[in-house]
C-alpha cells in the first residue's frame, strides 16, 4: 500500500557544480521536479511509501530517469510510458540545467521542457479511482505540473477532485515558474490556475504564493506574514492548513531561513528561525519543506512540530547537491532539537 502519491513531471537536471552552465565540460546528472522531490524526501527520509504519477518517452534517457526515480525507493508502477519517435518529435524528456550560484552570483535554471510526454497528460488518461482505491492517504501535486500546458491543468483538477472523493488529505504548492506561463497568460492566468486548483486542497503549502495580486507580486515582511495568510484563508475557507517558508537572500551561500503557517485550530504559527544559514545548494529546499511538514500532519505531531520537521528538513537539504533529500530521520530529529554541526565520530 502506498501512503503518498504525487503528480508531476520528473527532469534530468545537469549540475555543473562550482562551474558555469556556459562553460562547463562535464555535469552531474540528479533527478528532480517540484512534486517528485516531495515524494523522494517522504521515502527516503521519513520512510513513508510512495509513488509518482508521470508520464516519459521510452528510451535512453528516460529509463535513465526511472532508474534515479527506483534509487531513491518511489515507486514507478504509475508512470505512464509513450513510444519513443526516434528524435523527440512527438514527446520527449524534461532537461534542467542548474547552476548553484555563489556569493553575489544567484542560482540559475535553465529548462529545457518543452513538448514533453508529461506534457502532453490529458483528462481520462490515468485511472484516478484505482490510484486512490489502493488505500493511499494523502495526494500532492503543484503548480509546476499545472503549468506545463493547458491540458496538465486539467489533469492536477481530475487527480484532485478523485482524491477528495476517496477521503484522501490532498496538497498544493502554487510553485510559480513565470517560464512555464510566459506567452501563455503570465502570472494573471497562472493565478487563476492557482486558485482553481487550491480550492481542491486541505493543505496548501508556499501559501504567500497566493497572496497579492498574482505569484510573486509582493515581498513580504516578516510582521506581514500573519495577515496575508489569513487573507489567503479567506480565499480558501475549505484549506485547513496553510504554510509557507520565509527566505532572505543575503548571498547565494547564506540565507535566513525560517517558515510560518495557519490552521483553523491553532492560527498562526511560526518555525524555527535559521539566520545565516550555509547553503551549498537551495534548489529542492522547498519541496524538502513539504515533505517535512506532510510527515509531521501524517503522524499528528502537531502543527508547531510539523513546521519544525519540514523547516529542518528543507535546512539539511540545502547542505546537499542535486533537488533531493539525503538528509536521514534522525539528522532532522536532532537539528529540531537544537543540534549543532559539531563533528559525530
Amino acid at each position: 500500500m502506498t501512503d503518498v502519491v504525487a503528480l508531476g513531471e520528473v527532469m534530468l537536471r545537469f549540475d555543473p557544480g562550482e562551474g558555469r552552465i556556459r562553460t562547463a565540460r562535464t555535469f552531474q546528472v540528479w533527478e528532480g521536479g517540484g512534486e517528485y522531490n516531495v515524494v523522494r524526501g517522504l521515502r527516503r527520509c521519513f520512510g513513508l511509501r510512495t509513488a509518482v504519477v508521470t508520464a516519459l518517452a521510452d528510451n535512453a534517457v528516460g529509463r535513465l530517469v526511472e532508474d534515479l526515480i527506483l534509487q531513491g525507493g518511489v515507486d514507478t508502477s504509475l508512470i505512464r510510458w509513450v513510444a519513443d519517435d526516434g528524435i523527440g518529435r512527438s514527446a520527449r524528456n524534461g532537461l534542467n540545467f542548474v547552476e548553484r550560484g555563489y556569493g553575489i552570483r544567484g542560482a540559475l535554471g535553465v529548462s529545457d521542457r518543452a513538448h514533453t510526454a508529461v506534457s502532453q497528460l490529458r483528462k481520462g488518461d490515468v485511472d484516478w479511482d484505482t490510484v486512490f482505491s489502493a488505500g493511499a492517504r494523502w495526494f500532492h501535486t503543484g503548480g509546476i505540473f499545472a503549468g506545463l500546458s493547458d491540458t496538465t491543468v486539467d489533469v492536477a483538477d481530475e487527480a484532485m477532485a478523485a482524491a477528495r472523493r476517496h477521503g484522501v488529505t490532498v496538497s498544493y504548492d502554487p510553485n510559480y515558474r513565470p517560464s512555464l506561463w510566459a506567452g501563455r497568460g503570465g502570472a494573471e492566468r497562472a493565478r487563476e490556475v492557482d486558485l482553481r486548483l487550491a480550492r481542491h486542497a486541505d493543505v496548501v503549502v508556499g501559501a504567500l504564493g497566493l497572496a497579492g495580486e498574482h505569484p510573486g507580486a509582493v515581498r513580504f515582511r516578516a510582521h506581514e506574514v500573519q495577515d496575508a495568510l489569513a487573507a489567503v484563508a479567506d480565499l480558501l475557507p475549505d484549506a485547513r492548513v496553510l504554510a509557507t517558508t520565509l527566505r532572505e537572500v543575503p548571498s547565494a551561500g547564506v540565507n535566513d531561513w525560517s517558515s510560518a503557517a495557519w490552521s483553523a485550530e491553532t492560527g498562526h504559527v511560526t518555525g524555527p528561525r535559521m539566520p545565516g544559514l550555509h547553503v551549498l545548494d537551495r534548489i529542492g529546499s522547498g519541496d524538502a519543506f513539504a515533505a517535512g511538514l506532510i510527515h509531521g500532519l501524517l503522524t499528528d505531531t502537531g502543527l508547531e512540530r510539523a513546521l519544525a520537521y519540514g523547516t529542518a528538513h528543507g535546512a539539511l537539504v540545502m547542505t546537499t547537491p542535486g533537488d533531493v533529500s539525503m538528509a536521514t530521520l534522525a539528522e532532522v530529529e536532532a537539528l529540531v532539537a537544537g543540534a549543532s554541526a559539531h563533528v559525530r565520530r
